[in-house]
């Protein structure tokens, strides 16, 4: 079995795993065979003493279905 990878960032005004789902969920509709994820990186925006924005690059693993 092969696998490849792709990176995207998901983001969300309420939550880290809201951010890592809609990251998801927007792979999902491009690419076929989603196996698992990875978070690589978390970060998010203050505006004053308030955060406003939760970010999170995601690695998804899914099947290779090209030539070998």
């Amino acid at each position: 079995m092969v696998q490849r990878v792709t990176e995207v960032v998901g983001s969300d005004k309420e939550s880290f795993a809201r951010a890592v789902q809609n990251a998801v969920s927007t792979a999902s509709k491009t690419l076929r065979g989603l196996k698992w994820f990875r978070v690589a990186e978390l970060e998010g925006s203050i505006e004053g003493s308030t955060v406003t924005e939760y970010r999170a690059l995601v690695r998804i693993y899914f099947d290779y279905e090209g030539k070998p």
